[in-house]
């Protein structure tokens, strides 16, 4: 019952691609980004971020158009081309310790709000709009949608068979990374797989829950019935076991008013407590955690008799946490926006929740076990939500890869 459809990618020139996609531009450090706009001019962030110097002075529609019209001269100067033929793409992402590859194409609009394309996050409105007028004004997009299918050996297959050729693109980042791009062009193929997709009964959305929000009220505001494309989500579609799902750790500022017998001694009617020391730890499994309070490392067990859960969402280690922990002891109500509470992804050390406590800005940490794929579609099937910053999820993407026009 998924759609996919092909569509009529603007990617760079094949001489210029290593240095025109970038990373998002939130990922760049202020030097490191100004940096590259003034050493690398055909760079994807002079689009995404133009006038960067003074762009807190220009109200948003007036900057998002300055995207659209930096857009436009990169096509214009022939360091953008758009392909001639509706085509899908398969790429593959090849790091330090893993590879990814999966299909970008267009997902339907309508696919999400018939809920055969899931979701398990919750959504900021704020940033839902400010997305969706960004799409508006810049006329395109660049950040796939991450959506997995359920591991489906044909599908396997099929893309082997297509990457056995010399890829379209095929080159190497400053963070080691190696990229391979594939045009798929023929319509007996691109049909074929059109056909194994609408055999799957859903997708399921790993990252990127505003930016298909947004898209919904931009297809919804669309009065030209003649422009298809807004009803369409540029989408990055990867089996279900080919994602690498990371924690967030949880670091806060204080114990509430507490004294540390005080907290320890609450903790203890929902969790068993071990100390480690100056031993380094980290769970190895569900409903276990670690903790770093006071230069020591501690393994909390959640009790046996609190393991009665009434929904996929009570099961999780974000929700048990917050639930007998992080809401009823330290005090802290709104995961999103208490500004004592701060999140750290499983990809750095446990090392480092102990280094920004030891610097003294936190009291204390806990370290979490990552949530896996079934946990996420229960989630989604049974419409319910995690908590926020419950996930980091990989593969991310390069801007300016491949550009879907709106």
């Amino acid at each position: 019952m998924a759609k996919i459809v092909p569509f009529k990618a603007v990617r760079p020139t094949r001489d210029k691609v290593c240095l025109v996609t970038c990373r998002s531009y939130e990922e760049y450090v202020n030097a490191e980004l100004a940096a590259q706009l003034d050493f690398n001019p055909l760079s994807f962030l002079h689009i995404l971020k133009p006038a960067y110097t003074n762009q807190e002075t220009v109200s948003f529609e007036k900057r998002y158009k300055q995207v659209h019209q930096k857009y436009e001269e990169f096509k214009n100067e022939i360091i953008l081309v758009k392909d001639k033929k509706p085509a899908i793409y398969i790429h593959k992402i090849v790091t330090k310790t893993q590879s990814f590859i999966g299909i970008i194409a267009g997902t339907s609009v309508a696919d999400y709000c018939n809920e055969i394309i899931k979701k398990h996050e919750d959504i900021i409105a704020f940033r839902v709009r400010l997305l969706k007028e960004y799409m508006k004004y810049s006329e395109f997009n660049t950040e796939p949608v991450l959506m997995t299918y359920p591991d489906n050996k044909t599908i396997e297959d099929w893309i082997f068979n297509c990457t056995q050729k010399l890829a379209d693109f095929e080159f190497s980042t400053t963070k080691k990374e190696i990229h391979y791009l594939w045009k798929i062009e023929d319509p007996l193929e691109i049909n074929w797989i059109q056909n194994i997709f609408e055999k799957t009964e859903s997708l399921y959305i790993a990252d990127g829950h505003h930016r298909t929000e947004a898209l919904k009220l931009l297809s919804e505001e669309n009065t030209d019935t003649q422009n298809t494309s807004k009803n369409h989500i540029l989408s990055y579609l990867i089996s279900e076991n080919n994602v690498k799902i990371y924690e967030f750790n949880r670091l806060v500022k204080d114990l509430n008013g507490l004294t540390k017998e005080e907290f320890m001694i609450a903790l203890q009617k929902n969790f068993s407590i071990e100390n480690k020391l100056q031993q380094p730890f980290q769970p190895s499994q569900k409903h276990h955690f670690g903790m770093y309070l006071d230069n020591e490392f501690y393994s909390l067990v959640l009790r046996k008799e609190n393991e009665i859960f009434k929904s996929a969402l009570d099961s999780l280690d974000t929700q048990i946490l917050y639930k007998e922990v992080l809401l009823p002891i330290l005090g802290i109500e709104d995961l999103r926006n208490d500004e004592r509470i701060e999140y750290l992804s499983g990809k750095q050390s446990v090392l480092e929740v102990k280094n920004k406590i030891d610097q003294g800005e936190f009291e204390i940490g806990f370290i979490l076990f990552p949530s896996n794929i079934g946990e996420i579609k229960a989630l989604a099937d049974a419409n319910l939500i995690m908590p926020p910053k419950s996930t980091y999820i990989e593969p991310k993407f390069r801007s300016g890869l491949v550009v879907y026009e709106l």
